[in-house]
């Protein structure tokens, strides 16, 4: 039927979002109903529609939650409404050791139409993450996935034990850590040496990923010393001393350091890219968020006097600023050549660039990215007591600009274009519990109103007298010195400033900064 719904069984990989198939994300922002494990990741759910139904059937080690029958009756249930896209979003692939056959089955006698999307799964993933290949033309010509927890409602182990001891080259267990001991047992008992090199690798693909290297004979020892826990993916095999000169993930210079960036979501991507290629854990907590104001009569008096040439200059000061401005452009009927009459500023590269997407070329970038130096450039390029300025700007900004350039005798239009808003704080708690257990290593600052909005929503789900002690240790990373003398206005003394005040610099500061503490650690 035309009209029914359409289940996608969607393996979300095993963990870094970086690994989610195109497809995947295709039909995750298609999505009207979302059903997910905790093994799909906060990242990934995040490319998921912002106006899906989302029900969580987290099934966590070996006390489930949610029973498969009582997924299985979720999901069917979703998809009897008509018309309506269920991704039924799990884990690594749906069909390997996921369970996705039994739903697919169910949704089959159910009489509902399915379809899967295969995920990279975490048997190879995590090894190759761990510098393990479990293949190798001179070490290993096969590799086996098992399951290292069989259905306990089997009378005897369906896992021929002899065969993988002795005819397995790379044997992969998946959810084995609680029966590592009889997994051992089984292999040395089959004929596999005892002292074959073992490697677990838990949260694998993950900046959270750890390895622990034995062999049959030692592992299990290693295991209960270091505490090493599951989610993991055991590996059994000569390929394992290749981890050695393969190591790549884990030698990354921010690994197993957590940093916070507080921008807009919409923002965050630029800045959160570069520190995971660095290996850092980030965790974005958004302090502002971009609300593009209406059009109203002010925005379309300034827009028509733009198109009639009436200003000389136009100034920018953000990217915001620039997306804001062409969206009421557009609006209004009006498209890049209204600034045919006008030559552009604006205040840094990351402001220019978004120009340049929109098919225009700043005419002035002054080499230092505040308010004071547009000023100084403007003052230099033209006599400002001559000349008429738009600013499309946030509603809340400095006056500097508009200031100091109507003191030089320039005329000044104002506009605002957008306002920045607080978020809803639901993930602050959370924060405060990262930071309370030491978790953190840094916090980044973009703007002041990031480092106003970052201190106001912390306090706020801190105990009393917690803030702003709440931050010692943590590297405070700031911009620039407006967006740091901010920080200090709320109990933050920056750590560090970066040199030039843009997302590039910001993120090589807080490499080098974490680097060097890493290395004297």
């Amino acid at each position: 039927m035309a009209n029914e719904s359409l289940v996608y069984l969607i393996g979300a990989g095993p963990g870094d979002p970086g690994l989610l198939t195109c497809r995947a994300r295709e039909v995750l922002q298609a999505a009207d109903v979302v059903i997910y494990d905790y093994l799909a990741s906060d990242a990934v759910m995040r490319f998921a529609n912002c106006q899906a139904k989302r029900i969580f059937v987290g099934k966590k080690g070996f006390s489930a939650h949610v029973t498969q029958e009582e997924i299985n009756a979720c999901i069917i249930q979703e998809a009897s409404a008509p018309g309506l896209v269920i991704a039924r979003l799990k884990g690594g692939d749906p069909f390997v050791f996921g369970r996705g056959g039994e739903e697919g089955l169910a949704l089959r006698e159910a009489g509902i139409p399915f379809k899967v999307v295969p995920g990279v799964t975490a048997g190879v993933a995590a090894p190759a993450y761990a510098g393990i290949p479990v293949t190798h033309r001179r070490v290993a010509t096969s590799v086996t996935l098992v399951t290292g927890h069989e259905t306990p409602d089997k009378n005897e182990s369906g896992i021929n034990w002899e065969f993988l001891a002795k005819g397995g080259d790379t044997l992969c267990f998946y959810m084995g850590i609680r029966d590592l001991p009889t997994i051992v047992r089984k292999l040395i008992e089959g004929g596999r040496a005892a002292n074959t090199p073992v490697a677990l690798v838990r949260w694998g693909t993950t900046p959270r990923q750890e390895t622990l290297v034995a062999t049959l004979e030692t592992v299990v020892e290693r295991v209960r010393e270091a505490q090493f826990k599951a989610p993991a993916i055991i590996v059994v095999g000569d390929v394992v001393s290749l981890r050695d000169d393969l190591s790549w993930f884990e030698d990354a210079p921010l690994f197993g350091k957590t940093v916070v960036v507080t921008r807009s979501r919409e923002q965050a991507s630029a800045l959160s890219s570069r520190l995971s290629v660095l290996g850092a854990d980030v965790v974005e907590f958004p302090t502002i968020e971009i609300a593009p104001r209406a059009m109203d009569d002010e925005l379309t008096s300034a827009i028509a006097d733009l198109s009639a040439g009436a200003f000389d200059w136009v100034v920018f000061t953000s990217a915001n600023g620039v997306s804001c401005f062409f969206d009421m452009l557009c609006a209004q009927g009006c498209d890049a050549r209204a600034f045919a009459g006008s030559k552009i500023a604006a205040i840094g590269p990351a402001t220019a660039q978004a120009l340049e997407a929109r098919g225009l070329h700043a005419d002035l970038v002054p080499s230092r990215f505040v308010a004071e130096s547009v000023v100084a450039s403007l003052s230099e390029a033209c006599d400002l007591s001559s000349v008429s300025i738009l600013i499309p700007r946030a509603s809340a900004a400095r006056d500097v600009l508009p200031a100091s350039l109507s003191e030089a005798g320039a005329t000044v239009r104002v506009v605002p274009v957008y306002d920045t808003v607080m978020p809803h704080d639901e993930e602050a708690g959370d924060l405060v519990e990262r930071l309370r257990s030491g978790e953190v290593s840094a916090v980044t600052f973009t703007s002041s109103s990031t480092a106003r909005n970052f201190a106001s929503m912390v306090r706020d789900a801190c105990e009393p007298g917690e803030w702003p002690a709440l931050l010692t240790g943590v590297q405070l990373a700031s911009i620039g010195p407006i967006t740091s003398n901010t920080m200090r206005e709320e109990g933050m003394e920056p750590t560090c400033e970066a040199p030039t005040y843009t997302i590039p610099a910001l993120a090589h500061l807080v490499e080098d900064v974490l680097s060097n503490e890493k290395e004297n650690n």
